[in-house]
C-alpha cells in the first residue's frame, strides 16, 4: 500500500521550458501563442531555449545551462526540490541526442514527482487550457520516507 504526500502548487506556477534544437521553433511559436498565460507564471528554461524566449517574447526567464551542458539535470534537480511545477519539453523523437541519458533522467524525475509533462504542442495546449493552471492544486506525490529510512 502506497502512502502519499500533498505538494501544494500555487496559482502562479513555476514552469520549465525545454526544447531540442529541431523543436525550438515549435516551442517559440507555442510560447508566442500563450504569451499572456506564460506571463502569469514563473518561467525557467535551459540556456538556448531561454535566450530565444527572452528575445522573441520579452518575458523574464530564469536561464539554466544548455541541455547538453547540464541544463536538463538542473531542471530535474529543481523538480525534485519542488521548485518546478510543470515541464514543457518539446523533445525530438527522430534525432539522436548526445545527452540522451540526461533527457531520460529528466523525464523520469518528472514522473517520480508527479508533475504535468507536455512533450509536444497538443499536450502543452491541453495542460495550458486546463482550469487547474489558474488555481492552486494539491499535487499528490508518493511518500518516499519509507524508502529513505530503510535499513540495510
Amino acid at each position: 500500500m502506497y502512502e502519499f504526500l500533498t505538494v501544494q502548487m500555487p496559482k502562479k506556477k513555476k514552469i520549465a521550458l525545454v526544447a531540442h534544437d529541431n523543436k525550438k521553433h515549435d516551442l517559440i511559436e507555442w510560447a508566442k501563442y500563450n504569451k499572456g498565460n506564460l506571463g502569469n507564471h514563473e518561467i525557467y528554461a535551459t540556456g538556448t531555449t531561454g535566450k530565444f524566449i527572452e528575445q522573441e517574447l520579452g518575458l523574464k526567464v530564469s536561464r539554466l545551462q544548455s541541455g547538453p551542458l547540464g541544463g536538463d539535470l538542473q531542471i530535474g534537480a529543481k523538480i525534485s526540490e519542488h521548485l518546478i511545477d510543470v515541464l514543457i519539453f518539446f523533445w525530438d523523437p527522430l534525432e539522436p541526442q548526445p545527452h540522451d541519458p540526461d533527457v531520460k533522467a529528466l523525464l523520469r524525475i518528472a514522473v517520480v514527482w508527479n508533475i504535468p509533462i507536455a512533450c509536444n504542442r497538443a499536450s502543452a495546449d491541453f495542460i495550458f487550457s486546463s482550469p487547474l493552471m489558474k488555481e492552486e492544486y494539491p499535487r499528490l506525490v508518493l511518500d518516499y520516507n519509507n524508502y529513505l529510512n530503510r535499513t540495510i
